[in-house]
């Protein structure tokens, strides 16, 4: 069964009636400052659609990781605010998730106008492990909307989480799929189903622990995978090498050289850097060289520095295979790209996917604010998602519990 979508909510008419919404803005915060507004852009497109058409909207939305307590630092009031900034509607910012100035804030909503609730995490029962506990929350936002309300789902980045507001609200109200699911949805289609090849994957970020399912999975399906960033050193002591006082995960060591056999038998390339960055110490004016990936613990400062990005070699080595392909996934940076000394290869990766003419995708999170951060325009890829670990899990082959809920 297909989900609904909001093309037919529109069509069914949405005027004056209350429209609950999940959003994404879990954005980066420097103290009340949105350091990152990409996801809060991302998620105008389907308010604007709903406002104009005359829909009181209610957004629900979290923010980090409050842990059911309400926390200021987690408040949702500066996302809304930039969401505020950046449209042509008004937004107005609940004190609560489902208290009294929810309540009366939604009461009192006249169309065209956007409620933002508090962040919904500052409320336990939305993450909890209790059916009934989450089917409660979900009772108390649905009656938010009165008694012709609908519900759309648009936050890609939380439809892996069974939570009530991604998941619950969906059989309390009519729901109906966001555009951003949508193509999100559409998206990672190519990628799993028929990806024109070749098809190369680049794995970046700092475990190889939060990657080993999707390699898995990928393992067969993917002609290369380009491994960089602090998950590389496990692959490069699964190769024998030393690391040094890179990041390290012993106990995935196996795992890694398990992966390494079975890709060599299926055909599928794992390239792993020929060379890193170095430094003597995690800190932006720290002594830094660049050494094969063979000889790490020969640095001139030491035995124990850490590597802090991929060397250049290997970078012109990614790009290269990433200039010759035709589908493209990539999710993790290469290496600490906050700070410029170990920047470049991320650079180098991000540089040759904006010039490529493949199908490319950008997997969201660190991803998706390296490409920001670096000064990229964001046009110059085909697709950058919203949610990290959302497609992660997606490529894995698991069930979305949020996609789940919206199909019946």
């Amino acid at each position: 069964m297909s989900a609904h979508t909001l093309d037919e909510l529109l069509a069914d008419g949405v005027r004056g009636r209350h429209v609950l919404v999940r959003s994404d803005l879990n954005v980066p915060l420097d103290g009340t400052t949105v350091t990152d507004d990409g996801r809060v852009r991302a998620s105008l497109p389907v308010l604007t659609k709903l406002t104009e058409a005359g829909a009181k909207v209610i957004v629900m939305a979290h923010l980090g990781r409050p842990k059911g307590t309400v926390d200021p630092k987690y408040s949702i009031a500066p996302a809304a605010h930039r969401l505020n900034e950046l449209s042509d509607f008004e937004v107005i910012v609940a004190e609560d998730v489902v208290g009294p100035s929810a309540q009366q804030s939604a009461a009192a909503l006249a169309e065209g106008q956007v409620l933002v609730l508090e962040n919904v995490r500052f409320d336990a029962r939305e993450t909890s492990k209790d059916d009934a506990e989450r089917g409660q929350f979900a009772r108390e936002l649905a009656e938010l909307t009165g008694q012709n309300g609908a519900y759309v789902n648009d936050a890609f980045g939380a439809v892996h989480r069974k939570h009530a507001s991604v998941y619950d609200i969906a059989s309390l109200l009519p729901s109906y799929q966001g555009d951003l699911v949508a193509t999100e949805v559409k998206v990672l289609k190519t990628l799993t189903e028929a990806p024109k090849r070749p098809y190369v994957v680049v794995l970046g970020g700092s475990k190889v622990s939060d990657k080993l399912a999707v390699i898995d999975n990928l393992l067969g399906k993917a002609d290369q995978l380009l491994i960089g960033g602090g998950m590389a050193f496990t692959f490069l002591k699964a190769q024998g090498h030393a690391v040094g006082g890179s990041l390290l995960e012993e106990d995935q060591v196996a795992t890694c050289q398990e992966y390494l056999t079975r890709a060599e038998k299926l055909g599928c390339d794992i390239i792993i850097p020929t060379d890193v960055v170095v430094a003597e110490k995690f800190d932006a004016q720290a002594a830094h060289e660049v050494l094969d990936a063979d000889k790490i613990e020969q640095a001139s400062f030491g035995a124990n520095g850490l590597g802090l990005d991929i060397g250049p070699k290997t970078a012109e080595l990614f790009a290269s295979y990433i200039t010759s392909a035709n589908t493209i996934f990539w999710n993790g940076p290469m290496g600490v790209f906050e700070i410029p000394a170990f920047a470049e290869g991320t650079r180098r990766v991000a540089g040759a996917l904006a010039e490529s003419e493949a199908f490319s995708v950008v997997g969201g999170g660190d991803s998706a604010a390296a490409v920001r951060t670096l000064g990229f325009d964001e046009d110059d890829f085909g697709h950058i998602s919203t949610g990290g670990g959302a497609s992660l899990e997606y490529l894995e082959g698991k069930t979305l519990p949020g996609l789940a809920a919206l199909e019946g």
